[in-house]
């Protein structure tokens, strides 16, 4: 379909992308808009694709101090995500890249091949004190374009060399492709992986999440996983309130039964530029359901759009969180799903030996 949108050139046709819209991010002094001054002539029409660069990585791990998220460092193989989840919270990060969050996020993809010689170097530093790393909590590192880079496998290995624990979120089903890194570091109980399963409406997720595995691909990905022996929680993130919480029950039984052995929940955050995103996406697609949607996310968040203050962001707080967060703890007693894992374990982490290194003979 062409889209009208002024933030897009004349004749680009987008398919299969959560946006709608390119506008620029915060941080540009000017708005760019294409405008046909009549001098160009007629244009062919032409499909926005997917364009993956490199970065150079000078880093690999990220250290957060929040205290809503259970661990405090991660690695990001990519920046951006093809999936094109249209509430991806992650989106504002493009504008640190002077990129659009709208469908730059989702077609103008950063890779950082190496980034696994980074974090070797990291974790071999005398200063190191080992602690879980996760994977896959800004954007999926097993998004497609990982099929023919491999990045995500490469820093997989590093992780299994040195027994690092780890933790892994992804709704890609590309994660089968490593079980056979995957399985021997959950056998050490080293490793679990964390699946998001937003509905079980294929047609809702291929207008939420175009590009993603559809929702009974990701439940035979959690009998996949489940049966190679790796732990894994089924994450019911983002609940839309509105549009995908009457679907919270029947989703905890779906993963129950696919495996899983615990599960989470986090409300529809809309940071800086994913609220006008998710909102044109309602209007454009649920227009009747629109101003339900975001009515019941202001109350969540005091009357705001998003509320970023710790212990509520992930929530919200009032009458309609209590009444999700009351039935997802009824659900998961019910169908026997715990909200917690066991911690992975730190005891087992040391750094292999180098060609040229000396044994020790203690």
């Amino acid at each position: 379909m062409l889209h009208p949108d002024p933030s897009l050139k004349r004749g680009q046709k987008v398919r299969a992308r959560g946006a709608g819209s390119n506008r620029s991010g915060r941080f540009e002094a000017h708005e760019l808009v294409a405008f046909d001054d009549g001098w160009a002539g007629e244009e062919e029409d032409h499909l926005l694709r997917t364009e993956v660069r490199t970065e150079v990585p000078r880093s690999a791990l990220s250290y957060n101090k929040s205290p809503d998220l259970p661990f405090d460092r991660s690695i990001n193989p990519y920046r951006g995500c093809e999936h094109g989840c249209i509430y991806c919270f992650a989106r504002p990060t493009h504008a640190c890249l002077n990129l659009s969050p709208g469908l730059d996020f989702e077609t103008r993809l950063i890779a950082r091949p190496g980034i696994e010689k980074v974090l070797e170097q990291e974790l071999r530093s005398r200063n190191y004190k080992v602690g879980t790393i996760a994977i896959g909590t800004n954007t999926d590192p097993y998004q497609p374009c990982e099929g023919n880079l491999r990045i995500m496998r490469n820093v997989l290995a590093v992780l299994s060399e040195f027994r690092h624990p780890t933790a892994i979120t992804t709704k890609g089903t590309l994660v089968e492709r490593d079980i056979d890194l995957l399985a021997p570091m959950a056998a050490l109980g080293l490793l679990r992986v964390g699946v998001s399963v937003t509905t079980l409406d294929s047609d809702l997720s291929r207008k939420m999440e175009p590009r993603a595995p559809s929702p009974a691909r990701r439940l035979a990905l959690i009998r996949r996983l489940t049966d190679a022996g790796i732990p894994v929680r089924a994450m019911v993130a983002p609940v839309v309130p509105g549009l995908t919480d009457q679907e919270l029950e029947p989703i905890l039984s779906a993963v129950k039964e696919a495996g899983a052995v615990a599960a989470s929940w986090i409300a529809l955050r809309l940071p800086l530029e994913v609220s006008p995103l998710v909102q044109n996406w309602l209007q454009t697609h649920f227009p009747q359901r629109a101003a339900k949607v975001m009515n019941r996310l202001r109350e969540m968040h005091g009357g705001k759009d998003y509320d970023a203050e710790w212990g509520r962001r992930m929530r919200g707080q009032g009458l309609w969180s209590e009444l999700i967060s009351q039935r997802f703890d009824k659900a998961c007693m019910r169908v026997g799903l715990v909200k917690q894992l066991p911690p992975l374990r730190h005891d087992l982490f040391s750094a292999p030996l180098r060609s040229g290194d000396q044994l020790s003979l203690f």
